[in-house]
């Protein structure tokens, strides 16, 4: 396979990204038990994440050219192998603010310098398409892995022994580092200005384009649908469905092992399927399950639960909304960096990972105030209205891509 320790190295990345970026929910209730803080407290680590992510992406995502993809990647890798050690031998709330920052600031390396690799190493759109959602549907994987992974290092009467995961993420960044030291890049990018003045003002040049507008609210409203479901998920199968506080955990998994087969479906498909028709099949099926399954999981009769064997077959169909909606995503990213000559693939990188943020940040919140004002049971409803929005956009976007690329 053409560029094979390349695109090796962007799913190994990614994988371990995804299980460090997922496991701040497990770390707080970590802190809680182990290390003394509030709930109010504990909670910051979610900022500490989120904040570099953003701030990084912001700061440095129009001249990371100038750096270079593989640099930026190995120095972010050796970030985190550096701080995994870290968390182990520091085992205190503190370090794991440290640990999460540091996440953070590497994962947006990573993400600028992965999407941006992508455009390197394929060759058409159909082909980037497929590694796109390939590449993102490893990440869900590892998102899913987490779920599981950090319990299998629980060892009950030994409260530090869940420490140990950390020698296995450390040894996991490691590896990447090592297949990424010694591959080959066989393209050097293109840099999208003169000077570094140059290069931050066409991250900004980028909004001005009627393709990007599009995009970007495109994206974030994905965003919002994704992560308000998948933050809220666990609190719905706890109040509505009635399930025991780790089996709602746990069945949370089920719509990320959902969104990883979708987008490494969606991979194979987009080789063969035009990107407007899998995503507007998607869609449109997404909206049927909101308006058919939903309702019947809300009615469902839950009996006393005690395991997974316990809960209703309804209680999965919901969650398999992330098999329709994972495509979405992978291939909107992949659709307009395809129409973008690769010198801005870094500038616009950053502003995917920072409307991103937002559409994550906001979307969440709205869903929790829809929790809290319409019921958990009516809240999911109204993800039907950005869904909809989502469908008068592909078409929007594929009429703008389909006009000629867009010059830099």
């Amino acid at each position: 396979m053409k560029h094979l320790g390349v695109k090796l190295s962007l799913y190994l990345n990614y994988f371990v990204f995804a299980i460090l970026l997922n496991s701040v929910g497990i770390v707080i209730l970590k802190s809680l038990n182990n290390y003394g803080v509030d709930e109010g407290t504990a909670s910051i680590l979610e900022a500490f994440k989120d904040l570099p992510i953003a701030i990084v992406s912001f700061a440095i995502a129009s001249f990371l050219p100038r750096i270079g993809y593989k640099k930026a990647m190995l120095i972010g890798l050796g970030m985190v192998t550096i701080a995994c050690i870290g968390m182990y031998f520091g085992n205190s709330f503190d370090t794991a603010k440290i640990l999460f920052a540091t996440v953070g600031a590497a994962f947006a390396l990573i993400k600028v310098s992965v999407y941006s690799v992508i455009g390197l190493v394929t060759d058409s759109t159909k082909g980037h398409n497929a590694l796109m959602s390939s590449i993102e549907g490893v990440f869900m994987i590892g998102i899913a892995l987490a779920y599981f992974l950090f319990p299998a290092f629980n060892t009950e009467g030994k409260p530090d022994a869940w420490l140990n995961v950390y020698w296995l993420l450390a040894i996991l960044s490691f590896t990447s580092f090592i297949i990424l030291l010694f591959t080959k890049f066989e393209k050097t990018p293109e840099v999208p200005g003169s000077d570094l003045s140059q290069d931050f003002a066409a991250m900004f040049k980028l909004l001005a384009k009627l393709l990007i507008i599009v995009f970007v609210i495109s994206a974030f409203l994905f965003v919002m649908i994704e992560q308000g479901i998948m933050s809220w998920l666990p609190t719905f199968n706890d109040k509505v469905l009635g399930l025991p506080e780790n089996i709602s955990i746990m069945m949370a998994s089920i719509l990320a092992i959902a969104l990883a087969i979708g987008r490494l479906l969606a991979g194979v498909l987009t080789r063969r399927i035009s990107w407007i028709y899998v995503l507007t099949a998607c869609t449109i099926l997404a909206m049927l399950l909101v308006i058919f399954v939903l309702p019947k999981t809300v009615n469902a009769s839950v009996s006393e639960i005690t395991s997974f064997s316990d809960v209703p077959a309804i209680a999965f169909a919901f969650p398999l909304v992330g098999l329709f909606i994972a495509p979405i995503y992978p291939l909107l990213n992949s659709v307009v960096l395809s129409a973008l000559p690769k010198k801005l693939h870094s500038p616009m990188t950053g502003l995917i990972v920072i409307f991103s943020a937002l559409g994550g940040t906001i979307g969440s919140r709205i869903i929790g105030h829809l929790f809290e004002s319409k019921g958990p049971e009516n809240a999911f409803y109204y993800t039907l209205i950005p869904m909809t929005m989502l469908l008068v956009f592909y078409f929007i976007l594929k009429r703008l891509t389909g006009k000629n690329a867009v010059q830099g």
